[in-house]
């Protein structure tokens, strides 16, 4: 017997007047309406309702079992109430494990405009350095894995992405551009330390040339096991590093890095978002989930539009009042990265050339006009 159905039937019976009316309420039939009343009873023990050919009549267990039931019902209902609105209302807590790579270049960027269009949605982010993730524990789990991913776990995919090798412009203006892999040996290397992988070998793919993979020998300048160390070192100018694309894109975008030996990559791999099971996800789950894809693919797709790399010719800032240096003729801005000269890096445009102050103008000699010669002053007798 289904308990809280006959409970429900049982008060639907006194509330609408008779069997019939309940069965049209509930949209069951009058038979199953009587049986479930009757299934009550048998389980209570007694009789609840005095049936005649006129009317029902509640009993004195009746009377008093309806007025506790009314009261058990009401809470169910706003208890069930709760749950809908904890389902499909954008509020409420969201529960969210990373590495803490992924935390703090994917997540913690995108806080506050999230924030902004969801504001009664708190934000809990856990960080875990280990393989070993309980995705069962949270709303959802942001998991990097090879193209190869076979998850045993309900996981959609955020963005696909490809190992890049980067270095930042200083570096690249010191130790000159990459043009082939081979150039990778006199080069300083950042590399990080993965269990599968040799620090002293650098295997790389082309994509043009259908995944054609090729090994260089290096000697790492620097072996580490942390992502954040390899990367701060790159833009430090330390050397030249292998990044996921979506993790070097904010980078890449504002200039801090240039991405070489395009179009030579590392690896390929998928940026998922695990959750523990696809029935009853939270509206808030929901709308973080579209969120955090729709800004990571467009982060990607902004960083792509930097390649080939532009310039590394710094951006100087004209003083103020002088008019903004004119656009570079296409013949400049087709320039690879790695053929300016230092000299032409480091001489400022001509529109930023210092211009004398008119201060300066009434201090310096004035130009003798074209002419006859001044006259000699007759020297000093002794």
């Amino acid at each position: 017997m289904d308990r809280l159905q006959s409970m429900k039937v049982f008060q639907a019976v006194v509330s609408e007047g008779g069997f019939a009316a309940a069965a049209r309420k509930m949209d069951l039939s009058p038979a199953v309406v009587t049986r479930l009343v009757e299934d009550l009873e048998q389980h209570l023990g007694t009789r609840l309702l005095q049936r005649t050919t006129r009317k029902n009549a509640l009993t004195e267990a009746g009377t008093a079992y309806l007025a506790r039931l009314r009261v058990i019902l009401s809470d169910i209902e706003e208890a069930e109430a709760s749950m809908r609105a904890h389902t499909q209302e954008v509020a409420g807590l969201l529960r969210i494990q990373a590495q803490p790579v992924m935390a703090v270049h994917i997540l913690a960027p995108q806080v506050a405009e999230f924030r902004r269009l969801y504001p009664r949605v708190s934000l809990d982010i856990h960080t875990s350095s280990t393989s070993d993730l309980t995705i069962e524990d949270f709303d959802l789990t942001l998991v990097g894995a090879g193209s190869e991913f076979d998850a045993n776990v309900i996981a959609r995919p955020i963005v696909s992405s490809v190992g890049i090798v980067c270095a930042s412009p200083r570096y690249l203006r010191a130790a000159g551009t990459l043009r082939e892999p081979e150039d990778l040996r006199r080069h300083a290397c950042l590399r990080l330390r993965m269990p599968s992988v040799r620090p002293g070998v650098w295997r790389l793919m082309n994509p043009d040339d259908g995944d054609r993979a090729l090994e260089v020998q290096v000697e790492p300048a620097l072996v580490v096991d942390h992502t954040d160390t390899v990367l701060q070192a790159a833009i430090s100018g330390a050397g030249v590093c292998s990044l996921p694309m979506d993790l070097a894109a904010p980078y890449l975008r504002n200039g801090q890095l240039r991405r070489v030996l395009s179009p030579w990559i590392t690896a390929r791999f998928t940026l998922y978002a695990a959750m523990p099971s696809r029935k009853f996800v939270p509206a808030r789950t929901r709308a973080f989930l579209d969120f955090i894809i729709e800004r990571t693919r467009w982060m990607l797709a902004e960083a792509e539009r930097t390649w080939p790399s532009p310039s590394l010719a710094p951006q100087l800032v004209a003083p103020e009042g002088a008019c903004p240096p004119c656009p570079p003729c296409p013949s400049q801005a087709a320039a690879d990265v790695g053929d300016p000269q230092p000299d032409a890096l480091l001489a400022p445009p001509a529109a930023l050339a210092p211009q004398p102050t008119p201060e300066a103008a009434s201090e310096a000699p004035a130009k003798r006009p074209r002419g006859r010669p001044a006259a000699r002053r007759p020297a000093p007798k002794a």
